[in-house]
């Protein structure tokens, strides 16, 4: 197990499109970690003229109220990327989970996870986090667990189709027939073969995390003011975009930055795990 999961790691690093994504993704990680630190001034500090232009002591110029764009853009990272991270990792967890159980079942356990997860598909993701989001308030862990909810359907499908792929193959009959637990069997030797595709669908997540929070924020539903947030600030400043742009355009683009990162990341380990399949024992 370790030799292969040893080789698994180079494959995907063999890939150049892999390391090109996981390169840009941890440089804004890095980025939004460190940016607090690095902010020249206080994010809510009113420094200079509304829509100021740029000048040696603002290199971005001012935003809508007169705060340095540069300390906010340095401040307002770690929010987004935080709970894009958290939201993703909780729907990977209990989709992978509910998916494992309904795959390897294949009763009424099944039934009802499937049915469950093919009722919350048929709403929009976005249409069902402004729903929660405008009925109970716009707490991070409310938004975070909100949008968790949102993309937990689609890896319950994921992991369920996986799973019963796996679940019938001749070394999981042999575990059922040792006398292995089900969680054993579920945890040690179905995961296993499963993680590639959750993975890819991990950093598909990422990507839509960060347009989804960005999105929520612009429209004003996401952190409220006057906490630093990249889509906070697109929304705050849109009006004086003809005279001050780069108080929407850098926010956006270090998004779009971290969207491409992750998305080039998990389509290049797709690709390079399709070329090895995934371990038979």
């Amino acid at each position: 197990m370790t030799d292969f999961r040893r080789s698994r790691w180079q494959v995907w690093l063999a890939e150049p499109q892999t390391r090109k994504g996981a390169v840009i993704t941890l440089l804004v990680i890095v980025l939004a970690l460190l940016g607090p630190w690095l902010a020249p001034h206080s994010p809510t500090e009113m420094l200079g003229s509304v829509y100021g232009a740029p000048v040696g002591a603002a290199l971005l110029g001012y935003d809508f109220l007169g705060h340095d764009v540069v300390s906010r853009l340095l401040s307002g990272g770690l929010s987004v990327l935080w709970m894009s991270v958290a939201a993703a990792s909780l729907a990977l967890l209990a989709g992978s989970t509910l998916g494992l159980l309904a795959g390897f079942s294949r009763r009424r356990l099944d039934q009802l996870i499937t049915w469950l997860a093919d009722v919350s598909l048929a709403f929009p993701d976005l249409i069902l986090v402004l729903l929660i989001v405008s009925m109970l308030g716009r707490a991070p862990w409310l938004i975070v667990l909100t949008v968790a909810i949102a993309f937990t359907p689609g890896v319950i499908r994921l992991a369920r189709g996986s799973a019963v792929a796996v679940a019938g193959q001749e070394f999981v009959e042999a575990a059922q027939m040792m006398g292995y637990s089900r969680r054993r069997i579920l945890f040690r030797e179905i995961l296993p073969n499963i993680l590639t595709p959750l993975l890819v669908h991990f950093g598909n997540m990422l990507t839509w995390g960060v347009g989804m929070l960005s999105g929520l924020s612009f429209l004003g539903y996401g952190v409220a003011p006057p906490t630093a947030d990249w889509g906070l600030m697109i929304n705050e400043n849109q009006a004086g975009l003809l005279v001050q742009p780069w108080a929407v355009l850098a926010p956006a683009i270090l998004i779009g930055i971290f969207a491409y990162g992750t998305n080039i990341l998990a389509e290049g380990i797709g690709r390079s795990s399709s070329r090895i399949g995934e371990k038979q024992p």
